[in-house]
């Protein structure tokens, strides 16, 4: 169990209703304590309302929220025992590194000293020391962040809910910020719960991944289930990585990179060809009219390369084929 054991967090048949709009219907899930969660899908399939309503910034329309065994529904956000962090991070311009990071202690009560130092420590805990006296404003963008990273964190909440938290930075910093995230939930052993449209960013960070669409959990598990083993063609395609096949009587994942190009298999014609680095994807037109990608080892396409308007024979082992619901 370990310490954090008793701190799971549990959704009970959870809905949100927008007047006539059901935009989460009836979730049930369990969060285990200490993982690293990426709730993902679409724009408008529900996990940002999941997330608020978790947090305490949405209401609840039906079903519980059950956190370390007590039922947190209808707590005010403080009280809780979760904390979130929003994708515009929200700092005070005015206030100090320290004071931002300190002002959950100060509106409750907690004397100067007493905040100041556990300011101080979270903002080592964040590499961000050397900042203490500035303001906002001088700080790039990351730098912000983890500000608001130790601001969220203060509280000691049991889940750490995070909105988008990326979004905002370019790529280099993004992937930086991602690994410093996880190094974090690591280390401090307590739940983060991080909701992405990317699903490069949930493989990157997720113990488990939650996929949601159109107001459901389509599929739940590691992130190594999720991706090699869709359920559903929803999943296939929204992970990416994948062709779904259409066979006798119904449909097939298939991975791109199962797909090579050779003598034998099935004729298509080269419809795209794109060079990635290490791969280059070829996605070709089969007779029954399906595109299929396949992504051939860098030094295996220019073996032979292939251009737009060629034909080229697609196969692939059977075995490996993976039917869907």
């Amino acid at each position: 169990m370990g310490m954090n054991g008793g701190n799971d967090l549990q959704l009970v048949n959870l809905t949100k209703k927008y007047g006539g709009t059901l935009a989460v219907d009836k979730i049930d899930y369990h969060f285990k304590a200490g993982t690293y969660v990426c709730l993902l899908g679409p724009s408008g399939c529900g996990k940002s309302s999941t997330l608020r309503m978790i947090a305490g910034h949405e209401s609840v329309t039906d079903g519980s929220i059950v956190l370390a065994g007590s039922d947190v529904t209808h707590l005010p956000p403080a009280k809780r025992g979760t904390a979130m962090m929003f994708q515009n991070y929200a700092l005070f311009p005015h206030l100090s590194v320290r004071d931002n990071v300190a002002f959950s202690l100060q509106m409750k009560g907690v004397d100067k000293a007493t905040r100041d130092a556990k300011s101080n420590e979270l903002l080592e805990l964040v590499d961000m020391t050397s900042f203490a006296d500035r303001l906002p404003a001088q700080l790039s963008g990351g730098q912000q962040q983890r500000v608001a990273l130790a601001r969220a964190l203060i509280t000691q909440p049991k889940v750490l809910l995070l909105d988008e938290p990326l979004s905002a930075l370019d790529p280099f910093l993004r992937i930086r910020m991602r690994a410093e995230l996880k190094k974090l939930q690591r280390e401090l052993g307590i739940t983060f719960i991080h909701v992405t449209h990317g699903q490069d960013e949930a493989l990157a960070l997720g113990d488990e991944l939650v996929v949601m669409n159109n107001a459901v959990i389509e599929q739940a598990g590691s992130a190594r289930d999720v991706w090699s083993a869709p359920k559903t063609e929803f999943v296939a395609r929204f992970m990416g990585g994948h062709n779904v096949i259409s066979l006798d009587g119904g449909k097939a994942a298939l991975r791109a990179d199962d797909v090579s190009l050779g003598d034998q298999g099935l004729n298509a014609t080269v419809t795209t060809v794109e060079y990635q680095g290490g791969n280059v994807a070829v996605t070709a037109r089969i007779e029954a009219g399906e595109e299929v990608l396949a992504l051939v080892p860098e030094a295996a396409f220019f073996q032979f390369p292939k251009n737009p308007g060629d034909t080229v024979n697609l196969a692939w082992d059977e075995g490996r084929l993976h039917r869907l619901q």
